[in-house]
């Protein structure tokens, strides 16, 4: 019993992907309510980026704004259909 245990946890561990964010502040953060989104795409599990998402652009020249990175949930559904030739997306977004 044990044994099948450790193996779903091994199995939904592969499948599933984990929370992943991360968030840079550049000058003194965003200061309005203003969000602008992308989406980068990766093939081979991450390795070669497939767009270029310049977060500088988006700022369109702030230079106090928050830059968040992660995989949404929508991101997660994507790459259930997307995952089987390797590509994957994550979500980009800027507060200024």
């Amino acid at each position: 019993m044990l044994k099948k245990i450790i193996c779903l946890i091994l199995v939904v561990a592969v499948i599933f992907p984990g929370c992943y964010s991360i968030s840079h502040t550049v000058g003194d953060g965003h200061k309005g309510s203003s969000v602008e989104t992308a989406r980068q795409w990766y093939a081979l599990w991450g390795l070669v980026p497939l767009n270029k998402v310049d977060s500088k652009e988006m700022a369109k020249g702030t230079t106090d704004y928050t830059i968040k990175t992660e995989i949404t949930a929508l991101d997660f559904v994507i790459s259930i259909f997307t995952g089987w030739v390797t590509i994957y997306p994550m979500s980009v977004e800027v507060k200024k």
